[in-house]
C-alpha cells in the first residue's frame, strides 16, 4: 500500500531530521540500561531489538545493560521462594544468588543477545564475570531505630555495588561490530557473586567509557514537575534545585543520582526515557523532541 502525500512528507521529514544527529553520533559509544516494560512486552522488545541494530548500522556503538527483576521474581516463585525486600532491594542468600545468575546471565541475557541477533545484529552476551568486566563489593545496609545511638547494620547478602569497572573485553567486543549486552552481577576480592543495580552498572560502565550517552530507560515519562509537566533539557545544578525543593523524590532519586553522576563524571548527556513508547531510544536520539528527560553538563 503506497503512501499518502502527507505520511511521505512526514516521513522525509523523520529522515532528515535524523541526519544530523546520525553525524554527530557516528563512532560514538552509548550505553543503554535496558529494562521496564520495553523488555517484558513482545511489541517493544522487538521494536527495542531494530532500535539497536539500526544504531549499529549507521556507525553507533550501543552497549546494552539489562535488568531482570520480574523474571528473577517469577522464577522464585515457581520454585517456592519468597521474595523479600530492604529498603527497596532484594534479600539476597546463596540460593536466591543461583536463581540471579540463572536469570540474569542465562536467561534474560541470551533472549536479549538472539532478539538483536534475529534482527540483523551481532550481539555478544556477558556478566561481569566475563573479562573481569566488573568488580564489586558487598553494599552495607543500615537502619536507624528510635532511641539507638548506633544504626543496626543489615545483611541483604549478595547485593553488591561498583568497585570498579574493566571495560577491556567490552571495548575488543565493539571494535569487532560487536554488540556488547551485559548482565549486572559482578565479582568480589571474596571470589563470591553480587547482584548489582543495573542502572548503576550502565552508569559505571558509560563514565568508564567515556559515553557520549547513557540512556536509562523507565516506565514513566521521564522527570515530572509538581504540575506534572515533563521537565527536560536540565543542567546538573537545576536537578540539584529540584532535589532540593522536593520535585525529584522517592523512586526516582536514585535514577537521577546515576545519570548525575555519569555527566560530572564526563559523560555528555545522560537521558531517562519512556520505555513504554514505541522506538523510544530511536525517537530519544534523532529527533528533535525526544521522549524523556535531558540531562547534560551545562
Amino acid at each position: 500500500m503506497s503512501l499518502t502525500s502527507e505520511e511521505a512528507s512526514n516521513v522525509a521529514h523523520v529522515l532528515a531530521e535524523s541526519l544530523p544527529y546520525i553525524q554527530r553520533f557516528r563512532g560514538r559509544t552509548i550505553v543503554i540500561k535496558y529494562g521496564g516494560n520495553a523488555m517484558t512486552e513482545e511489541k517493544l522488545k522487538r521494536d527495542f531489538a531494530r532500535d539497536i541494530v539500526l544504531m549499529k548500522l549507521v556507525g553507533i556503538n550501543p552497549v546494552v545493560v539489562h535488568g531482570g527483576g520480574p523474571q528473577i521474581a517469577s522464577l522464585l516463585e515457581r520454585l517456592g521462594k519468597e521474595s523479600e525486600f530492604v529498603q527497596g532491594m532484594r534479600v539476597t542468600d546463596s540460593e536466591t544468588m543461583d536463581v540471579v545468575e540463572m536469570v540474569l546471565g542465562g536467561l534474560v541475557n541470551k533472549d536479549i543477545v538472539n532478539l538483536i541477533n534475529r534482527h540483523g545484529g551481532s550481539a555478544v552476551g556477558l556478566t561481569g564475570k566475563d573479562g573481569d568486566l566488573i568488580h564489586a563489593r558487598k553494599m552495607v545496609v543500615t537502619r536507624r531505630d528510635p532511641g539507638i545511638d548506633v544504626p543496626e547494620i543489615i545483611d541483604i547478602g549478595h547485593v553488591g555495588e561498583v568497585e570498579s569497572i574493566d571495560v577491556s573485553v567490552v571495548d575488543m567486543l565493539v571494535r569487532g561490530n560487536f554488540i556488547p549486552v551485559i548482565a549486572p552481577i559482578g565479582v568480589g576480592r571474596d571470589g563470591r557473586s553480587y547482584n548489582i543495580n543495573a542502572d548503576l552498572v550502565a552508569g559505571k560502565v558509560a563514565e568508564v567509557m567515556q559515553a557520549e550517552k547513557l540512556i536509562l530507560l523507565t516506565n514513566t515519562a521521564g522527570l515530572l514537575d509538581q504540575e506534572g509537566n515533563l521537565l527536560t533539557g536540565l543542567s546538573t545544578e537545576r536537578v540539584d534545585q529540584l532535589i532540593e525543593d522536593g520535585t525529584i523524590h522517592g523512586g526516582m532519586l536514585p535514577k537521577i543520582a546515576c545519570a548525575m553522576d555519569a555527566v560530572k563524571a564526563g559523560v555528555n548527556a545522560s537521558h531517562i526515557i519512556d520505555g513504554r513508547v514505541t522506538h523510544a531510544v530511536l525517537l530519544e536520539l534523532f529527533t528533535d523532541q525526544g521522549v524523556g528527560t535531558l540531562i547534560r553538563r551545562r
